[in-house]
């Protein structure tokens, strides 16, 4: 086979510094999808047009939700990842659980603890989780297409071998031009779900609570499956049976649930 061949372009993994405290790309990815992500839903709460009669938080406990996002966000994507990718070295080092900056993040994870986030936010404020998983449904792929940015910029969780002309040499992973599937996973988990969403939302999927989580998690899913065709599996687990990887396995269940909530959404008559 005859690769292709471009090279990586190299990044100072530092973004700024701020007095002697490195902010990394990997961190401020988190930090300004959060940031940007809690203007977006406070955006949509303010639009009347969109929720028609459907209750939903008041822009002002956003600022609280930012916060529950934010923390659920960080510790279940640590621990997802802990658990569902590298368990046994975690095992064997466990004071390496809390070097966040070396990377390691699992999004199933994160989106676990968002949704305790979520129903404790919820709960406090006497609100319908399903509008609060809403909001946050449409506003997390601008999250993903940071974060994906970031595992390029690293570089990690780069792509298979191929020769197709825009393959890239990353270093520290062999010789040969690789898919840069984290951007074909910022392109489509982030940019290209963001912008289905929009139009659902726009067509009135807010009226219908959780329907947006629902199309979220489906859309999610597919393109997580398909991105994994292309990226490289984790090099401690490996393909597991058939060519599966544990990112398609965990991304199985999140279509099926996207499509159990899409079709209790829809049995419910939309709020004028």
């Amino acid at each position: 086979m005859v690769f292709a061949e471009i090279a990586y372009p190299r990044f100072d993994p530092v973004a700024v510094h701020i007095g002697p405290l490195p902010i990394r790309w990997y961190a401020l990815a988190y930090i300004v999808g959060l940031l940007l992500g809690w203007a977006y839903a406070r955006w949509l709460v303010r639009q009347d047009r969109l929720w028609g009669a459907v209750a939903r938080p008041s822009v002002l406990s956003l600022d609280d939700l930012l916060v529950y996002a934010a923390i659920g966000v960080v510790l279940g994507g640590r621990i997802g990842y802990i658990l569902f990718y590298n368990l046994d070295f975690y095992l064997e080092h466990p004071l390496d659980m809390l070097k966040l900056w070396q990377g390691g993040m699992a999004f199933h994870g994160a989106a676990l603890g968002a949704t305790l986030g979520i129903i404790f936010f919820a709960r406090r404020y006497k609100i319908g989780a399903w509008q609060v998983a809403d909001i946050c449904a449409a506003a997390v792929p601008i999250g993903l297409f940071l974060g994906r940015i970031a595992n390029f910029i690293r570089p990690e969780l780069w792509g298979r071998p191929t020769d197709v002309p825009w393959a890239i040499v990353f270093p520290g992973a062999g010789p040969f031009p690789r898919h840069p599937s984290q951007l074909y996973e910022a392109g489509l988990e982030g940019l290209v779900l963001f912008i289905v969403l929009s139009l659902a939302i726009r067509a009135g999927a807010l009226r219908r609570p959780g329907l947006v989580t629902g199309l979220f998690g489906i859309g999610y899913g597919a393109a997580r499956i398909f991105s994994e065709f292309f990226r490289e599996p984790d090099p401690q687990l490996g393909f597991l049976f058939g060519g599966a990887t544990m990112g398609m396995l965990l991304s199985v269940p999140l279509i099926l649930i996207g499509l159990t909530i899409i079709f209790q959404a829809l049995r419910k008559k939309a709020a004028q």
